[in-house]
């Protein structure tokens, strides 16, 4: 077996240029017409094993020209071994990026161990990698370098986890790649994004609250301290992302989940958040406690919410809204989920005389912006008939 038969139009001379070409260049010509070839042809076993050699060769070539050609050449091709992958990976930057970011050879033990080993440069290499797993991604948002992250942060293919996302801001939440990164992905979970509000700035305030459709004033209040109002405005989004009882735990562990909260939230219809928080705070189970709400009668509402602490002054206010929310009902067209919060706020400010200040315009402002929702909605509607 010969190289000629790996690449026929390959001659004597260039066999000789590849073992002992005088200069780098001359061998690193020979040596990407030969990768080429490996990586393009279907190979025998014996030929696969001729090419082996030659790799192994020419990744211990003294010339940085030449095991960067076998580097670049060979960065998508599975045919490289992976033994030669992983020295190459601990050459020079310039050798090993290529088939950091691209080989598929490697082994997930194999990238992690990479990961705590090399210089920052290679493990944003890693990071970038189109294939990268969930382990993956946390480690290096927990042990990479800023620039490792960065590259993370930017990179679509990258799932991220509670832990990862946490990691990520608690180590370079301050950092503006890393947060434009973030910021452009196509989904960022609510309680990270109510993490961002308060970091990001400038552009990249709007940007997040125009991706993430963050209501402007929720990132206004939320960036000035009035997180209590602007809670209630990520309330939805949780729901519709099945996070939820994610988002419900952390206001409780930040010492936010408050008795005024909830029941501004029962005062918008927001029941499932109800629910949840409730559940979170008497320690009994979701479902238990949606039977103690909805299906236990008045002493059930009462014991649950007895257990959760809430002040037996707002049980009335409290069972008045939940009979509020019993009594009302989606209407079942087109945008009716604003229209039933705009019923439900509306029947509250019936039946409470008393509303604090604050609570009341908060209000307010919610039946204007539902009422607008929805009254936008059946403008579109008629200009479509219309049309």
């Amino acid at each position: 077996m010969s190289v000629q038969a790996i690449r026929p139009q390959l001659t004597e001379q260039d066999i000789h240029r590849l073992m002992k070409g005088d200069t780098p260049e001359q061998r690193a010509s020979v040596a990407h017409r030969l990768c080429r070839r490996i990586a393009l042809d279907v190979l025998s076993e014996d030929e696969r094993k001729y090419a082996e050699e030659i790799m192994a060769i020419l990744a211990d070539d003294a010339a940085d020209l030449v095991r960067r050609t076998l580097s670049v050449t060979l960065r998508n091709s599975p045919i490289l071994p992976r033994e030669i992958a992983l020295k190459l990976a601990q050459d020079i930057e310039a050798v090993a990026i290529p088939v950091l970011q691209d080989s598929p050879v490697f082994t997930e033990e194999d990238l992690i161990e990479l990961v705590l080993s090399v210089t920052a440069a290679k493990q944003a290499a890693i990071a970038a990698r189109d294939n990268i797993s969930v382990t993956l991604t946390e480690v290096i948002s927990e042990h990479g370098q800023v620039e490792a992250v960065r590259a993370l942060s930017s990179n679509t293919h990258a799932e991220f986890t509670d832990r990862a996302y946490d990691d990520t801001l608690r180590r370079f939440g301050s950092d503006e790649i890393v947060q434009k990164g973030l910021i452009r992905r196509e989904f960022i979970p609510t309680h990270i994004a109510e993490k961002m509000v308060s970091l990001v700035s400038g552009q990249l305030f709007d940007m997040l609250v125009n991706r993430h459709e963050l209501p402007a004033q929720m990132a206004i209040d939320l960036a000035a301290g009035a997180r209590e109002r602007a809670t209630i405005d990520l309330v939805e989004q949780a729901g519709r992302s099945n996070d939820l009882v994610r988002f419900v735990s952390q206001l409780n562990l930040n010492g936010r989940l408050s008795h005024s909260l909830i029941m501004r939230a029962l005062c918008c219809g927001q029941m499932p958040f109800v629910e949840h928080a409730l559940a979170e705070l008497s320690g009994v189970a979701h479902q238990r406690v949606w039977l103690m709400i909805h299906d236990a009668g008045p002493l059930g509402l009462q014991a649950v919410f007895d257990r959760a602490g809430m002040p037996r002054k707002m049980l009335p206010a409290f069972k008045a809204a939940v009979n509020v929310f019993h009594e009302t009902a989606y209407d079942g067209g087109p945008n009716d989920r604003a229209r039933f919060r705009a019923r439900m706020i509306e029947r509250v400010l019936t039946q409470f005389q008393a509303i604090p200040k604050d609570d009341l315009e908060y209000l307010l402002e919610k039946l204007d912006y539902y009422s607008e929702m929805a009254a936008a909605e059946e403008a579109g509607e008629a200009d479509t008939d219309a049309a």
